[in-house]
């Protein structure tokens, strides 16, 4: 689930840094449950102010008489925290939370195209922070840690309205003969092993997504058409990091020995990893199913070839497999 700040911002009118104290003094009052006022010129944040510490420096010796008719900017803290609106929810709190003390609680003031957006208070922070949190857990796969399927169609439906995407539906082959083989333990640290593979290639920028369907499917979502050094990166680094799990002996042979569903001995090659790559760049995608769809059509192209392959619609069509 990926949540930026921006989404719960709340839109902040400024005032201008030769506001008069007075004038901050009023609003404060008349607005008891604003907790700051950001300083800008041009929809650019130049400081803040927030409730308690105006006050407090109001209360000083000669504070009131001295602040009073003059500028705000004599009073603003111009060392505020200010974050773009599509920054993870996650980064902006580790910021927020490595503050000094005294300003551990100020606003957070967001930006969007480099102009004031919003701010949002540490408690709007850690409420969201915490319910992001709970919804993880609760529809995340237990494995891997990723989104299961709720998430997964919940974001596919948002991926619809793209101006352009790419959509990633990886699974393992042969999976099934290593788990055999080696046991559920081995194949859960193989499982565990390909998720960090895939998440540490697509990362976490803004609308860049990764999901564990379940078993050995996964799922990533990248808003542009460039897949191919993504999936070339992530078939490299699973097939450095799949030879770790196999006997010097499997991997000398290319194959492990285990028995079919009629009770033969087979060879079955290592297990080697297919992506079927979907686009809305020729076609328009309706709905979440329809996306499935042609990714099944296309994995069962994958599937006919051997090792570790991605593959689009026009590489079908061109009669092409990338390996």
């Amino acid at each position: 689930m990926h949540v930026v700040i921006g989404d719960i911002a709340r839109e902040t009118i400024p005032v201008l840094p030769t506001t008069n104290c007075e004038n901050v003094y009023a609003f404060f009052n008349e607005q008891p449950s604003t907790e700051g006022i950001v300083v800008a010129v041009d929809r650019q944040p130049v400081g803040l102010i927030m409730r308690d510490t105006f006050f407090q420096k109001l209360s000083t010796k000669y504070g009131f008489d001295l602040f009073m008719q003059r500028p705000i900017e004599l009073m603003m803290d111009k060392t505020m925290l200010v974050v773009d609106y599509f920054t993870p929810l996650t980064k902006v709190s580790t910021l927020a939370m490595k503050r000094e003390q005294e300003r551990l609680y100020d606003y957070v003031i967001v930006q969007k195209q480099e102009k004031l957006y919003g701010v949002v208070s540490i408690r709007e922070l850690i409420m969201k922070l915490s319910e992001v949190q709970i919804n993880i857990a609760k529809y995340s796969n237990p494995l891997s840690g990723l989104p299961g399927n709720h998430i997964i169609d919940n974001t596919l439906e948002k991926v619809l309205h793209y101006e352009s995407y790419t959509v990633l539906y990886l699974d393992l082959d042969h999976f099934k003969a290593f788990n055999d083989v080696y046991g559920f333990k081995a194949g859960d640290k193989l499982l565990v092993e390909t998720a960090d593979i895939i998440q540490q290639t697509i990362g976490t920028k803004p609308n860049y997504f990764v999901g564990h369907i379940g078993g050995d499917d996964f799922i990533a979502v990248i808003p542009h058409y460039q897949h191919e050094d993504i999936c070339k990166k992530i078939i490299s680094r699973f097939e450095q990091a799949i030879v770790s799990f196999y006997s010097k002996e499997d991997i000398e042979h290319g194959y492990v020995k285990t028995i079919n569903r009629k009770g033969a001995m087979e060879n079955v090659p290592l297990v080697s990893i297919s992506i079927a790559v979907v686009q809305n760049k020729h076609t328009y995608f309706s709905t979440p199913n329809a996306l499935s769809k042609e990714a099944a059509e296309i994995k069962r192209i994958c599937k006919a070839s051997e090792g570790s392959i991605y593959l689009s619609k026009e590489d079908k069509n061109a009669g092409e497999l990338n390996v």
